[in-house]
């Protein structure tokens, strides 16, 4: 049998999850499992539920001294949370 184009298997599935319009869905799901992974354990201990809203994360943090923190600090946590599923999801995050 002759092979005329191979292609990998990964821009295959890349491809097909686009078509199917569940590449956003996908790479939402993949930036909030991995907050605890990008923000570190003593973030992850005081944080709640995590949504996104359009191109917004929402996160609830349980201390009111944490989240005056990363007020602050929320354009690098959305740079940081956007190169960690290497795609643009997000443009903001918001705590309450």
């Amino acid at each position: 049998m002759e092979r005329h184009k191979s292609v990998p298997l990964n821009s295959l599935l890349d491809a097909w999850l686009r078509n199917e319009g569940l590449e956003t869905p996908l790479l939402q799901h993949r930036m909030i499992q991995g907050w605890p992974e990008v923000m570190g354990a003593g973030v992850a201990q005081y944080t709640g539920e995590i949504k996104i809203h359009g191109n917004v994360l929402r996160v609830q943090i349980k201390s009111p001294a944490l989240r005056q923190n990363l007020l602050m600090m929320r354009t690098e946590i959305a740079r940081k949370m956007n190169a960690y599923v290497k795609a643009q999801i997000i443009q903001e995050v918001t705590f309450y």
